[in-house]
C-alpha cells in the first residue's frame, strides 16, 4: 500500500504542469504557425490559408509570456520580403479579441516568396520583435 501512494504522489506531481500550462493559442482554428523568443510565444493563424498573392488576409494570433514576462501593452504586426528589402504595401491594423488574443486585418503580399512577419510585444519597459517565415506561392 505504502508503495501505491508514493507512485500515486509522483505521478501526479509529474501531471501537473502539464495539466496546469496550456499552450500558447490552442483556441486558434487553422494551420498554427509560431514566433518565438526567450520572454514571448506568438501562434497565429492566417484565413485564408494559404495566403494567396495579391489578395487580403486575416492573422488571428496570441501573445503568451514566458518566465514571468509582463503581458504587453500593444502588438503590431508587420511582414517584410528580406530577399527584395520591401515590406506590404498596406499597414494592417490590430484588434485585441480576448486577452493576449489579437486580430489584423488588411494585410496583403502582393508578390510570392518569402515573407518575414513580424511581431512587436509592446510593454512598459521594452519593445520586443519576434520573426516567423512564410512562403507564399
Amino acid at each position: 500500500m505504502r508503495r501505491w501512494r508514493w507512485a500515486a504522489l509522483i505521478a501526479a506531481l509529474l501531471a501537473a504542469p502539464a495539466l496546469a500550462a496550456e499552450p500558447c493559442g490552442t483556441t486558434l482554428q487553422g494551420s498554427l504557425h509560431f514566433a518565438e523568443s526567450s520572454r514571448y510565444v506568438v501562434t497565429f493563424v492566417t484565413t485564408p490559408d494559404p495566403v494567396a498573392v495579391g489578395q487580403h488576409f486575416v492573422t488571428d494570433f496570441a501573445v503568451c509570456p514566458r518566465g514571468g514576462a509582463e503581458m504587453p501593452q500593444s502588438v503590431r504586426i508587420d511582414a517584410t520580403m528580406p530577399e527584395h528589402r520591401h515590406g506590404m504595401n498596406y499597414r494592417p491594423g490590430v484588434a485585441v479579441t480576448a486577452p493576449g488574443r489579437y486580430r489584423a486585418e488588411g494585410m496583403l503580399f502582393h508578390m510570392p516568396g518569402r515573407w518575414d512577419v513580424t511581431f512587436d510585444v509592446v510593454t512598459p519597459a521594452r519593445t520586443e520583435r519576434l520573426t516567423s517565415t512564410l512562403r507564399v506561392e
